[in-house]
């Protein structure tokens, strides 16, 4: 349960977090500027860029494209409620920032179940006062826990928002597709899915050689193609691909990104390549730069 989650004593939190791996969860936190990771994440993070030194647009512009989602879906389309599940670590601009910004009455519930973002985890839980944020300590391969716990906040009988950003990467095949199958089974008619995710059919021989990076490090992606991404919607029963269909995340209804912090220019020449990111301006990015696809759904 989620206040059960968040009643864990902080200590044991914390001898659950193995500091001497690299942990995708910290990892992505590095290239948004987070300031929850370790010298091994950095490392991490570090090797990938010697590899590809722009592959940071991957992850800058798979959390844009969840922006810009999020932003339509509760602007154009009326969605008060959203499922994200593989939240990662609070950063800025979390789901509920955004809807709640848009619509204050929005109610977003979070799941993940590593320690690292549960220990985090009391940060996802600000809201509005019309609205509600809950976090769930569950894990995407059980997903009858999360719809149970869910629907202690989240009303099944009005549309949902369902979020697998970044996430599905991480799971083999034979588990992934029937996972996403089920999680939509449940969803009223109106509601929609958000999906982003890896590929190696862009741009291979960069995203192969990262790839090698982190399994190294023990780190598991699944790669997948445009095709392969397009199933997780053609075979979850009543979901229509929306316009543009699966597309590279940045070219998914483009909007120019938020504006970097402004340093001086003698304090951005100081930093190494990790801590520049945070002061990078995604919004040159190119079509050689991104490895991730992007899109959305609707179901009937």
């Amino acid at each position: 349960m989620p206040g059960d989650a968040l009643s864990q004593d902080p200590a044991e939190l914390r001898r659950r977090i193995d500091t001497t791996k690299a942990h995708s969860a910290r990892v992505y936190d590095v290239f948004l500027g987070g300031k929850d990771n370790y010298p091994v994440d950095r490392e991490a993070a570090a090797a990938a860029l010697a590899h590809n030194p722009r592959g940071y647009l991957d992850v800058r512009h798979n959390r844009d494209f969840m922006r810009r989602a999020v932003t339509r879906l509760t602007q154009e389309h009326g969605v008060r409620q959203f499922l994200d599940i593989g939240t990662g670590l609070p950063t800025a601009e979390n789901v509920h920032q955004i809807a709640q910004g848009v619509a204050p009455e929005s109610r977003i519930v979070y799941v993940d179940n590593d320690p690292v973002v549960l220990a985090h985890a009391r940060a996802l839980l600000t809201s509005t006062d019309e609205g509600r944020t809950d976090y769930i300590d569950a894990d995407l391969r059980r997903p009858a826990d999360i719809l149970e716990q869910a629907a202690k906040t989240l009303d099944f009988n009005e549309p949902i928002a369902l979020l697998l950003v970044a996430i599905l990467h991480f799971v083999e095949d034979e588990e992934a597709y029937p996972l996403v199958r089920e999680l939509v089974d449940v969803l009223p008619s109106g509601s929609h899915l958000v999906l982003s995710h890896l590929t190696d059919e862009i741009h291979p021989i960069p995203t192969r050689a990262v790839q090698r990076t982190y399994t190294e490090r023990g780190f598991t992606f699944v790669f997948r193609t445009k095709e392969e991404v397009e199933r997780f919607f053609t075979e979850a029963r009543g979901i229509t691909l929306d316009e543009p269909g699966v597309v590279p995340a940045h070219q998914w209804h483009p909007g120019p990104a938020p504006a970097p912090p402004v340093v001086e220019q003698a304090y951005f020449d100081s930093l190494d390549d990790i801590e520049k990111i945070t002061y990078r301006d995604i919004n040159d990015v190119t079509d050689d730069d991104i490895n991730v696809y992007g899109a959305t759904g609707t179901k009937a």
